[in-house]
């Protein structure tokens, strides 16, 4: 069962390669800041499952790339940047969009040193 309810989290992450990330209110750069490589819309999520999504986001991409979150609500505004940076994780972003959704961009920490 585990299996089929990760691969359904996993189908849910959208990746930038191929998709229209302006589709998810996502633009391509973010005030001259990196392009985002995946986007991911937790916005219908509540916690804790905000975090387990964009964790899961988080462990498909690589080191050093940049994970758009877009997210709705004082809970996952506070916990998914909380969370993600005690990950290693680094915020560069957070962007309030109006209606109580937000945009949150998380740099991927970098590979540990060998």
């Amino acid at each position: 069962m585990f299996r089929n309810v990760r691969a359904a989290l996993l189908g849910m992450i959208s990746g930038a390669g191929g998709v229209d990330l302006a589709r998810h209110g996502i633009p391509a750069t973010q005030g001259g800041g990196p392009a985002p490589d995946a986007a991911l819309d937790i916005t219908a999520e509540t916690c804790p499952m905000t975090y387990v999504r964009t964790r899961l986001a988080l462990d498909r991409l690589g080191p050093g790339q940049v994970l758009a979150v877009r997210l709705r609500g004082a809970d996952p505004l506070a916990n998914v940047p909380r969370s993600a940076a005690a990950q290693g994780h680094t915020v560069l972003s957070v962007q309030d969009d109006g209606d109580g959704v937000s945009l949150v961009l998380i740099r991927r920490r970098p590979a540990p040193a060998p």
